[in-house]
């Protein structure tokens, strides 16, 4: 809103500040019959035109989009700059066909006095004050259209000191000083007008900024995940830049690794451009260290199969894969076996005919059901029994016992320490042996969850 509100307030006083040295410049080139000062006075009255252009496109440029301008409307400025840069042709071309006239006629030259070197005076430091608050405000806010008008006024300061000359030059008594100043006048015209059309065409035909695409590419490819940046292209349109992107990411990752990544790309985006719009294309890909056993769980998530215990020999000359596969407890063997087969297919697809697969079909483990914690007694009763079980061996200080009654049968979760250094599979073992024991002490025990940790530092 800031910005909206900075360059059309900019704008606005332009318009003002315009209107008025151009009214001063023609009224005394027609006094004194200066064409070089007629000639400014009409450059001004484009800059004018111009001025009023800018004002209204930025009013607009700004809008956010909407359903018939999906990129928004910041191409406005660029076809507002276009738009004057042909009025600046036509200016030019006139005033040099006037200019060879006089040249060839000999017209006298205009009558010399100070009022237009005054008018001159405060034209130069009118348009440098414009000129300056022009280019701050368009650095600012990225305006095309802005930028356009502050190099307008810019060149302005080059054609008063132009027509300064071509005065001085009459004064001094050479008659075709102020044609040649006009000439002069429109030289500029035409090299200011040659200037914008070859940046706003670049605009409008979708030319990157130049070190955009590399600047792009570096921010999103130091988001970690991104494997590699496949494809990237950048437009502008208005202040915002546009990018595009097919980034590369791992297979293995879940959908919400994948969102994070996006998001991640887009802050860095945000923080070296400022002003930008990314559109982010994972595409999922084998890493080069992708394990076999990272395989098989992409071809059965792909699948939307549950599987564990994936085991992987490898023989040399074939692998051979065991995987325990978890379907609906209810479901018909022979379903569960076409299911079953489908898995074997797809990793031999992926690893060749002669790889060895052999899956066992098992039920899915059902959510548990509704329940209630169990009484004080009866937790302290399987508290002691685990405390028992666990007398003499590696594992230790059972602790954090809770008991809950469910109409499939009691759920007893427990925490227990052992020593750091050893092996998940012998803490697997230990407490594995603890849990049946509790199970054949207690049959109305369904099931036992126990979490294994470190001793206190």
């Amino acid at each position: 809103m800031t910005s909206q509100h900075d360059k059309t307030s900019v704008a606005a006083i332009s318009i003002f500040a315009s209107g008025g040295m151009a009214a001063a410049k023609f009224a005394v080139g027609i006094a004194i019959g200066s064409l070089a000062l007629i000639s400014e006075a009409l450059h001004s009255s484009i800059d004018l035109v111009a001025t009023i252009i800018t004002w209204a496109v930025v009013r607009v440029s700004d809008k956010p989009a909407d359903d018939e301008h999906h990129y928004g409307h910041g191409k406005l400025e660029s076809i507002s700059a276009l738009g004057v840069t042909a009025l600046l042709y036509v200016l030019a071309g006139g005033i040099l066909v006037e200019s060879y006239s006089r040249l060839s006629e000999g017209t006298p030259p205009p009558t010399i006095s100070a009022v237009p070197f005054v008018v001159l005076v405060i034209d130069i430091v009118v348009n440098l004050w414009r000129a300056r608050a022009l280019h701050r405000a368009a650095r600012a806010t990225r305006s095309q259209a802005l930028a356009a008008d502050a190099l307008h006024f810019a060149s302005d300061v080059m054609g008063s000191f132009a027509v300064i000359v071509g005065l001085i030059l009459a004064a001094l008594g050479f008659w075709w000083g102020d044609a040649a100043a006009a000439a002069a006048v429109a030289v500029m015209i035409a090299a200011l007008g040659l200037r914008m059309a070859g940046s706003t065409v670049q605009t409008l035909v979708d030319r990157a900024p130049e070190g955009a695409q590399e600047k792009a590419t570096a921010a999103i490819r130091s988001v970690p995940g991104v494997i590699d940046v496949e494809r990237l292209r950048v437009r502008m349109v208005g202040a915002t830049t546009f990018i595009d992107t097919i980034a590369k990411v791992p297979r293995t990752y879940p959908i919400d690794r994948v969102e994070e990544i996006k998001r991640k790309a887009h802050a860095a985006v945000d923080k070296a451009f400022g002003d930008a719009d990314l559109t982010f294309t994972p595409v999922p890909v084998a890493r080069d260290n992708e394990t076999v056993r990272d395989r098989i769980m992409v071809i059965a998530h792909n699948s939307g199969l549950a599987v564990h215990h994936v085991t992987v020999h490898d023989l040399g000359s074939k692998l051979i894969v065991s995987i325990d596969l978890e379907v609906d407890g209810g479901m018909q063997l022979d379903a569960a076996h076409d299911i079953a087969n489908t898995l074997e297919r797809n990793i031999q697809e992926e690893f060749g005919e002669d790889v060895e697969v052999d899956v066992h079909i098992e039920p899915l483990e059902p959510e548990l059901p509704f329940g209630v914690d169990a009484t004080p007694d009866r937790v302290r009763t399987i508290a002691t029994a685990l405390a028992e079980y666990a007398a003499g061996g590696e594992i230790h200080d059972i602790h954090n016992v809770r008991v809950r009654n469910t109409d499939a049968g009691e759920i007893v979760n427990f925490h227990c320490r052992a020593t750091p250094s050893m092996s998940v599979i012998k803490v697997h073992e230990h407490v594995d042996a603890i849990e049946r024991a509790l199970r054949h002490a207690f049959p109305s025990v369904k099931r036992v969850i126990s979490h294994a940790e470190p001793p206190r530092a």
